[in-house]
């Protein structure tokens, strides 16, 4: 191991990290942390972790990295729905694909989150007058 690299461990660690958002649990999955450990040892020991350069620069690289894949996922996910949308609404039975289509868009951008008791989302669809003969 060269003086750039991590340990298993560290790299085990800061995917764990960027997986949970959470240091200690981080910590508890890639070190050998018995039961008897208490939280507050498991937590400094985190914190000496995230502090050490390497592994700060290590998460850094994975935090942009997942940014980078959630932004091309929902924009390119955005994109095909999109395009779904637009086909399903010039054939005269697609008036319900597209509308689901535009539920997926909303979901993806999480602007609808059906596990949220009470949460209203108003989805507005607007049909042209050319194409309100299909309905």
């Amino acid at each position: 191991m060269s003086d750039g690299e991590l340990t298993a461990k560290q790299e085990a660690f800061c995917l764990v990290y960027i997986e949970t958002g959470n240091a200690s649990e981080a910590y508890r999955r890639s070190y050998d942390v018995g039961a008897e450990s208490k939280p507050e040892t498991v937590w400094s020991e985190a914190s000496r972790l995230l502090a050490d350069p390497k592994v700060s620069a290590r998460v850094q690289v994975l935090q942009d990295l997942a940014r980078e894949i959630a932004l091309v996922s929902v924009g390119s996910l955005t994109k095909e729905l999109e395009a779904a949308r637009s086909h399903a609404m010039k054939d005269p039975k697609g008036a319900a694909a597209a509308v689901s289509a535009i539920l997926g868009k909303a979901k993806l951008h999480k602007l609808m989150d059906e596990e949220k008791a009470g949460a209203h989302v108003a989805v507005q669809v607007i049909i042209e007058s050319k194409d309100a003969a299909i309905l």
